[in-house]
């Protein structure tokens, strides 16, 4: 007797079709799998269809599984759930634990729908939830955000690579080169020689109206271009390829911030538009949180999805890829184990960016001074990825007590948790 009372249908999706094995409890194949075209209608019928059979023929209901392929599942994952099946998203890191199970190596697509199918009977087996549209409308958002910022800090550097050729001192005269009073200057002037021959009051009013920091400020940062542009014509080489991608290099930076400021706008439409969901609550509770922006709070919250799926602070790690990789042999034990960076790339990222926000200035004291004491026995790196667990701790807090954050510093958080332990 078999602990399993359903047929398990493994579907392993790709881009434009998906191969389809179903088993019986006892792993025996039901029929030879098959292929599912997406695009073309009789093909999914005809798979909906050969699953129903096998229901009737087994006396057992289906329940499908789909590898998570980042988008070309859910599509099908909608069709096969209103054609009246259960539908379940398995993680890719469960499935790619069984691949190793044979002796001979063989991987195709055909194989790994029957490894999917196998998966399923798994005592305990952990099943992803699909998100709600509004999450995949700001999940899709996202991807594309942070597709076009890498996009343009590659740009970014080539342009830099530039001007060290043709403008060896400019990139000292501004903190950020790709500000709105340094693209301007160097689209209207092109060349160190340009700037040279302008007008001085010409050149001044441009850098004061970009700015807007005042004629003291514009007339300093003049000076500095004009002894920039003096060495950059004795010592610069004048290259007339390189002036041109250097303008290149502008007009595709203003094209990703025009792309990346429509992202945000429409992100921003759909917190508005959504603004009394929970979901939409949580991403504000997050942004009471010292560091985070909007950017980084709907990351997160796009990335966790559904939060009560979590339990413990050490679940949320895990998910994120936080968790340190566990090197155990015998009687070896690895002491030097890293981040098994697993999980969220992108809230990874998120966390990393905040916690590199958090650690710099006066923005949280207590954070950083957790940072510099831990710095002073750790690498600098390692301190920083403890700063992560820590706010990592914090989203966990912040989103199970549905409680914006207060800070408070860890003396204040023991003398609380004393006095409440004194009342109980």
């Amino acid at each position: 007797m078999y602990p399993f009372d359903f047929l398990s249908v493994g579907v392993d999706v790709s881009a434009d079709f998906s191969w389809v094995s179903i088993l019986t409890p006892n792993h025996k194949p039901v029929c030879k799998s098959f292929k599912m075209l997406h695009d073309d209608l009789d093909s999914l019928n005809a798979a909906v269809n050969t699953i129903k059979k096998a229901e009737e023929s087994n006396s057992m209901k289906a329940r499908i599984f789909l590898e998570s392929t980042g988008i070309y599942h859910y599509p099908l994952f909608c069709y096969l759930k209103e054609s009246g099946f259960e539908v379940f998203i398995l993680n890719p890191l469960i499935t790619d634990s069984t691949k190793n199970s044979g002796i001979r190596k063989v991987k195709n697509d055909k194989n790994d729908s029957i490894r999917i199918a196998k998966t399923a009977y798994t005592h305990n087996l952990k099943v992803s939830l699909i998100p709600s549209e509004l999450v995949l409308n700001l999940r899709t958002l996202l991807r594309e955000y942070f597709y076009f910022k890498d996009n343009r800090a590659s740009y970014v550097n080539k342009l830099h690579k530039e001007l060290r050729i043709v403008f060896p001192a400019y990139n000292k005269i501004f903190s950020d080169i790709t500000g709105k009073t340094s693209l301007s200057l160097l689209k209207t002037y092109k060349s160190p020689l340009n700037i040279l021959n302008a007008p001085r009051a010409e050149v001044i009013s441009l850098i004061a109206n970009c700015s807007r920091s005042g004629n003291d400020f514009a007339i300093r940062k003049y000076n500095d271009l004009i002894q920039a542009a003096t060495l950059a014509n004795a010592y610069g080489v004048n290259l007339e390829s390189s002036l041109d991608i250097i303008q290149m290099m502008i007009e595709s930076i203003n094209f990703f911030d025009d792309k990346i400021n429509n992202i945000i706008l429409k992100i921003t439409g759909f917190i508005l538009k959504h603004q009394d969901e929970h979901f939409i609550k949580q991403i504000h509770l997050l942004k009471s949180i010292k560091g985070f922006g909007l950017i980084t709070a709907v990351t997160i919250m796009c990335e966790i999805g559904d939060f009560s799926a979590f339990k413990k602070p050490k679940q949320l790690y895990a998910y994120f890829g936080l968790d340190p990789s566990v090197n155990e042999s015998g009687k070896f034990k690895g002491t030097h184990n890293s981040m098994s960076k697993r999980g969220s790339r992108l809230a990874r990222r998120a966390l990393f960016y905040v916690a590199l926000v958090s650690i710099s200035g006066s923005n949280n004291p207590v954070l950083k001074d957790f940072y510099n004491n831990k710095k002073e026995t750790k690498p600098k790196m390692v301190a920083l990825g403890a700063v992560m667990h820590k706010l990592c701790n914090i989203v966990f807090a912040v989103l199970r007590d549905n409680k914006p954050f207060v800070l408070i510093t860890p003396e204040d958080h023991r003398k609380a948790y004393n006095n409440v332990s004194l009342v109980a």
